[in-house]
């Protein structure tokens, strides 16, 4: 037996000597020539203060590369519709897998999109009812809200036997959309009062529109359609010429011997404002577009997107909306309650994917939850239960701190699906600050020492015990624990809070105290979000920074976000006796080569797009001529590649003393940005980035009541402690503080905490305790307390 175990374990297959990716040379970003090797089928950790490099290395580097790789596989044609992706600043990549990137990326909010659609269970959910359900009316797309129902007949010509033959055919595709809406689940309706004027005439300027002036083009359009009478009041217009105003599809017109196209109001409106994303549109045109458009549920199905025709079929009772509505784990009971021999494998895959939601701890999701509503690590944990089944291994699945928007009692899930695919033969490297998180490393890379130019560097290659004792930032920090309050502060009043019923809220009830630090908690889909953006978000005097992610071009930058490059052209112009639009790169001043971009982009077709600095101002942005300009001895290309630190202290004294800037400067620094230099593209930023810059803009503004939604999203430990002084300071200054929160250190600085639970969406949304952390962790009496007395050690 001895003699056979040995001849059957030769020496090792060199196909099998390949167990190492190997990074030299890495300069993405801020990396400074980074070289190191991660074990292949292992799960490895990258950690680091935020901005130190991790997520140039893991998605701008290894990622990134992988994809590009597989992208070149396909046929130049396929690569045309695919986005172009440049080869990252690496001497050498070697040994990579195909990687899966697991991000925050929001999933996209196209209304048609829902949690069903996102994950494939609506497609089996389909399939189902298309066999089993009563009446039968068609196959699965009879129940797909994306499919229209047509029908049309006409003549069609045949060859047959030689000859050319005429036939009559029909021919109908029956679907599953709701006629009215479309689909969508809602309808949108016009408010006409918001149009116009009645009391005016149309060349008094009765239209009421953004950008319809009676002295452009649309005046001389009102004027010279001959529809009606441009001098008489709306009010006085017969039933027609209201109708021409309002409704008149687009109709070819002469005006002054020019054609032109006049078209109603309420058409142009909808072309022109309402189909566009809200978010990206100027502030004045979506303060009329929120004013005129009001959204109603779809009266005729009810918000359930499908057709009478659908919602008839049933199982057992229960339809495919009624199934899409319920709460996933109470779907799942009741797929598991379908015993069909003919569609057995099909509610085996089914049961599979609705019990991964479950355990992925998003079992209190619906299926017809549309999906640009999730928040980031609910969309991260959506698109990981595709990967969760799927048969591919020896893979690299690469992820964006999956542990963000998780309470410590749904860490342990997450850990248990990271191990899951490490165990399938698949390498997963996750860049991540929890400490419950870090423990489950194989491997661990450490970054810094500090961050953005501060940083780039590997400080530390190993295992967990090597970290705690390597002396890097994160090792310091990594047992760090925030011990319990003394004492807490006496509230200066409360914020009433009556018959909430948001979403899954149950009539709630909330005395929220103010001028103190209150921090809401609960299980993820207990209703905190519910709670806070539901009641109090909106209300006057309330400042809400939640982590909706910027909108901005590789233009836009710390300095024209936060308003703070407005005193800095300014303060030039005075000094130089010129004009503030010279010190912009998007304006004036900007370089006429690479039009104050910096850099050159060149389309290379079907290769991938090369960037190159721009020769002319060596990636400067700015004419010559602007560059001669001085304040306190430094030229406007020099001030934006300055740090927030250097530049506080640049603009806070001497001759270039700018009182404006430096208030927007403070600011940054308060929520730990100092390391971000003034002119990095915001396209550079990371999400936890993104909000403390948010966060910083609103810090000037007047609310009485600051909410926070997850503050320390893509925090280091040791930036946590910055955060809670920031947060004591806004308290101190007389502000209320509200904080939607998981972290632990976060509820241990709190004067008050309102949990809610006891578990998530229908087994949620209610109050379970409201007091002080030091009565929270005497009482044990919730999930919350139990974790946060075992953090706090008592």
């Amino acid at each position: 037996m001895a003699t056979r175990k040995k001849a059957q374990s030769p020496a090792l297959h060199v196909a099998d000597s390949h167990d190492l990716i190997r990074v030299h040379g890495a300069r993405e970003n801020n990396l400074k020539d980074v070289s190191i090797e991660l074990p292949k089928r292992r799960l490895t950790v990258f950690t680091g203060v935020s901005g130190s490099g991790k997520s140039s290395l893991v998605f701008d580097t290894i990622a990134a590369e992988s994809q590009r790789l597989i992208n070149e596989t396909y046929s130049a044609f396929v690569q045309g519709f695919m986005p172009t992706l440049a080869r990252p600043e690496v001497d050498v990549l070697d040994g990579l897998t195909t990687a899966i990137i697991v991000d925050q990326q929001r999933m996209g909010a196209d209304p048609r999109s829902t949690v069903g659609t996102a994950t494939d269970a609506n497609a089996m959910l389909r399939i189902l009812f298309s066999r089993l359900g009563k009446p039968h009316i068609g196959s699965p797309q009879a129940f797909s809200f994306n499919v229209a129902s047509i029908s049309g007949a006409g003549a069609v010509t045949v060859e047959r036997a030689g000859k050319t033959v005429k036939e009559r055919r029909e021919f109908s595709i029956t679907g599953g959309m709701c006629p009215r809406c479309e689909g969508r689940g809602q309808v949108n309706d016009i408010d006409l009062s918001q149009l116009y004027d009645e009391s005016k005439s149309l060349n008094e300027g009765a239209v009421t529109i953004p950008g319809y002036s009676i002295e452009g083009w649309q005046g001389r359009i009102f004027r010279g359609c001959g529809f009606f009478d441009p001098d008489k009041p709306i009010s006085k217009f017969t039933k027609k010429q209201l109708h021409d105003l309002l409704y008149k599809e687009p109709t070819k017109i002469k005006v002054e011997g020019i054609n032109l196209t006049y078209t109603g109001l309420v058409p142009a409106i909808q072309k022109s404002f309402l189909s566009k994303d809200v978010e990206a549109m100027q502030p004045h045109v979506r303060a009329f577009v929120e004013r005129v458009a009001t959204f109603a549920t779809c009266p005729d199905c009810d918000g359930t997107r499908l057709s009478q025709e659908a919602r008839s079929s049933k199982i057992d009772g229960i339809s495919i909306a009624d199934a899409c509505a319920m709460q996933i784990s109470d779907l799942a009971e009741w797929v598991k309650g379908l015993d069909e021999r003919s569609v057995a494998p099909l509610l085996g895959k089914l049961l599979h994917t609705l019990d991964s939601f479950v355990e992925i701890g998003l079992g209190y999701l619906s299926l017809d939850r549309p999906a640009g509503t999730l928040s980031g690590g609910e969309a991260q944990r959506t698109k990981m239960i595709r990967h969760l089944g799927s048969s591919l291994t020896d893979v690299t699945y690469v992820f964006d701190e999956p542990t963000i928007g998780l309470h410590p009692h749904d860490i342990q899930r997450m850990n248990n699906l990271l191990l899951q695919l490490r165990d399938k033969g698949n390498t997963v490297l996750v860049v991540e600050h929890k400490p419950e998180a870090i423990a489950i490393a194989d491997h661990v890379v450490d970054l810094g020492p500090r961050a953005g130019t501060a940083g780039g560097e590997v400080v530390f290659e190993g295992t967990i015990e090597g970290l705690r004792a390597s002396g890097t930032l994160t090792g310091q920090h990594l047992d760090d624990r925030a011990s319990l309050k003394p004492s807490v502060r006496t509230p200066s009043g409360t914020f009433e809070v009556r018959g909430a019923g948001t979403h899954n809220l149950q009539n709630v009830d909330v005395d929220i105290p103010l001028g103190v630090l209150v921090v809401v908690t609960g299980v993820a889909g207990s209703g905190k979000s519910s709670l806070i953006h539901g009641s109090v978000s909106g209300q006057e005097g309330v400042v809400a920074v939640d982590q909706t992610p910027i909108r901005g071009s590789r233009r836009s930058n710390p300095a024209t976000y936060t308003g703070l490059l407005e005193p800095i052209r300014k303060a030039f112009a005075k000094v130089n006796g010129v004009k503030p639009a010279l010190f912009s790169a998007n304006s004036e001043g900007a370089c006429p080569t690479c039009k104050g971009a910096g850099v050159i982009y060149t389309d290379l077709a079907m290769m991938a797009g090369v960037a190159t600095t721009c020769e002319e101002c060596e990636g400067k942005r700015f004419q010559a001529s602007v560059l001669e300009y001085h304040l306190g001895g430094r030229d406007i290309s020099e001030v934006l590649a300055m740090s927030v630190t250097e530049a506080e202290e640049f603009f806070g004294a001497g001759e270039a003393k700018t009182p404006a800037a430096h208030k927007i400067l403070t600011h940054l620094a308060d929520v730990g940005l100092g390391y971000l230099s003034l002119g990095q593209p915001l396209t550079t930023l990371s999400g936890g980035e993104r909000q403390r810059l948010k966060l910083a803009t609103h810090m000037s503004t007047n609310g009485g009541v600051y909410v926070l939604d997850e503050p320390t999203t893509g925090l280091h430990l040791a930036d946590v402690e910055h955060l809670l002084g920031l947060l004591d300071r806004l308290v101190e200054s007389g502000k209320s503080v509200i904080v939607i929160e998981h972290h632990q250190a976060v509820m241990a600085h709190a004067d008050w905490i309102i949990d809610l639970g006891p578990g998530a969406g229908h087994d949620g949304g209610r109050i379970v305790f409201e007091g002080t952390p030091e009565d929270l962790v005497a009482a044990r009496s919730t999930l919350t307390g139990e974790h946060l007395a075992a953090y706090v050690g008592t």
